[in-house]
């Protein structure tokens, strides 16, 4: 069986300029990056916004296991089935971090025939919006930490300084460090951290951010630090915001690239679900709405993650309004779910499917807490039987979702033909009547309750003494009314990751909180989810090589 790089190495992709061609889009509108990747240009984007955007449908997920699910795979190939129909669709994803690429989950191109090229290109340095992110981080930091150390004029309290430092891998021995070790001249000592740069506000805010004035405006009301008397301190107080507005010129452009069918996909930004907001651009988003009839965008993780924040944080902040949504599941997912070891996945067994459906169950039940229509996918293994997936699709139906076997990953477009077409009826003959979860003037604490309790279904929250005065003093200084952004593990619908399923009776514990005021929200840590990943015994990045013709291997 062929790996996904040998199937992505062997096609022959078109020139990005004939891509862009099906869009409407001159080779003038693009800023090439080679012969198959581009940045489409602001005076293009401007161009288009009088034209009516097209359908927006959203890809999510049951809680990702070692099982998979296929989330991007499925994203892909339902945009390439939907070519094959004739109709005129766009894929808009997010950006791969380097952190999984070398650590366990690998890539974030689609896999089998259902992929987005360039595909080592995407999973590697790509277009350098991550390397622009990553450095635009570090000059603010290193701005804040000259600032103190050359005289300190706006008295910031080096026990206060909450911006950090980040990079693009995983790297658990930078989570805690102390800088400014040596003499005077090497600044003031003291704690310091990194965050994955896919954890960075700065990615956040260039995946919220609509033009330029909007990314500089948000950058000049990030939170670096706090001073002695306990007011915050903004990037646009230590006159950063230039310096860093010119590192991410280029970074705010969408990229075009293609499926292994040569439909169209923009590719931008990438912040993670489980510790950030988990949505490509908004750029790229609405760009891709006025460009075709049908966009489909995905969210990363599991529903209670990527799927809430697109909505609550998202759609609210950029008006967007999403037509349908495709959930994702595997017999085997659930099945794992279910108590079954990954080792027994491929034998038939409708008890633990039984039990394990509760997982998707809860989804569905989240999904349609937001008003919007849901097409439950099976994405197909060889091991599935026909009894598993009967069983499948008479629980979806009964619970008023259309459901569709998708055959992406072995077949390509004409595989997710039985889903383009349930979602085709869904978008005629269901009418989305979405609306957030929560209204943003109830309390931080009402907030994060109201998604604790009705998305994951918890009992009660609990908050560590100083997330409960983090909070108390959020509001004090006006951020009461914002959306939140709650890290949790993907694993779990709890905080717990070993708790699979539907769990019940449990209780979430908030470690801690902090303000994005740039990005637009309130971050609540819940559990033990870290925001600077680590590697495993044996990571990824042992199995990556290069040979002496340049060919890369090992990408997955």
């Amino acid at each position: 069986m062929k790996t996904d790089i040998q199937i992505a190495q062997e096609t022959v992709m078109e020139p990005i300029t004939k891509v862009a061609e099906k869009l409407g889009i001159k080779e003038d509108d693009l800023e090439l990056y080679g012969k198959y990747k581009a940045k489409i240009s602001d005076e293009y984007i401007s161009s288009i916004q009088d034209r009516p955007d097209g359908k927006l449908i959203l890809v999510t997920a049951i809680n990702p296991t070692p099982a998979g699910e296929g989330k991007t795979t499925t994203s892909v190939g339902l945009g390439e089935a939907f070519g094959r129909l004739g109709k005129k669709a766009v894929i808009a994803l997010r950006e791969p971090s380097l952190g999984p690429c070398f650590g366990i989950k690998g890539g974030a191109a689609g896999g089998g025939y259902a992929q987005v090229v360039p595909m080592e290109d995407l999973n590697l340095h790509f277009t350098g919006d991550f390397h622009a992110i990553t450095s635009a981080n570090n000059l603010l930091a290193a701005l804040l930490d000259n600032h103190i150390q050359q005289g300190n004029e706006l008295e910031i309290d080096p026990r206060q300084v909450v911006w950090k430092r980040c990079m693009d891998m995983n790297d658990r021995v930078l989570r805690n460090i102390v800088v400014g070790l040596g003499s005077k001249m090497d600044g003031m000592v003291r704690e310091d951290h990194f965050v994955i740069t896919v954890a960075s506000e700065i990615m956040a805010i260039l995946c919220l951010a609509t033009d330029m004035k909007d990314l500089k405006e948000r950058l000049a009301k990030i939170v670096v630090a706090y001073n002695f008397k306990g007011e915050p301190v903004t990037a646009g107080q230590l006159k950063a915001v230039g310096a860093m507005a010119a590192l991410l010129k280029d970074a705010l452009k969408p990229n075009l690239i293609q499926t292994l069918e040569h439909t169209p996909a923009l590719v931008h930004g990438g912040p993670f679900a489980n510790i950030a907001h988990g949505c490509n651009s908004v750029r790229a988003t609405k760009t891709a709405l006025k460009m075709a009839d049908y966009v489909i965008t995905e969210a990363g993780f599991g529903a209670d993650l990527g799927a809430e924040k697109f909505f609550d944080i998202k759609c609210r902040m950029a008006g967007l309004k999403p037509d349908a949504v495709v959930l994702v599941a595997t017999v085997r997912a659930l099945k794992y779910n279910g108590g079954v070891p990954k080792t027994e996945l491929s034998e038939e067994n409708l008890d633990a499917l039984k039990k394990g459906i509760v997982n998707l169950e809860k989804h569905i039940e989240n999904l349609q807490k937001f008003g919007v229509p849901v097409v439950v996918t099976l994405n197909s293994f060889v091991t599935d039987t026909e009894a598993e997936v009967e069983f499948i699709k008479s629980f979806c139906e009964e619970r008023n979702c259309e459901f569709a076997l998708s055959e992406v990953w072995a077949k390509g477009g004409e595989g997710g033909i039985a889903l383009a077409e349930k979602v085709l009826k869904t978008l005629e003959e269901k009418e989305s009547h979405f609306s957030p979860l929560y209204e943003t003037d109830l309390s931080l604490k009402d907030k994060i309750q109201k998604i604790a309790q009705e998305i994951y279904g918890a009992d009660k929250v609990h908050y560590a003494s100083s997330a409960a005065k983090q909070l108390k003093k959020l509001e004090e200084l006006g951020f009461g009314n914002l959306p939140v952004c709650m890290a949790k593990t993907q694993y779990s619908l709890s905080d717990d990751p070993a708790l699979l399923g539907r769990p019940e009776h449990f209780d979430i514990t908030v470690r801690e909180v902090y303000v994005s005021a740039g990005a637009g929200f309130v971050v609540v840590l819940t559990g033990a989810v870290m925001t600077m990943p680590g590697l495993s015994k044996n990571p990824a990045a042992y199995g990556v090589d290069v040979d002496e013709n340049g060919k890369i291997t090992g990408l997955f």
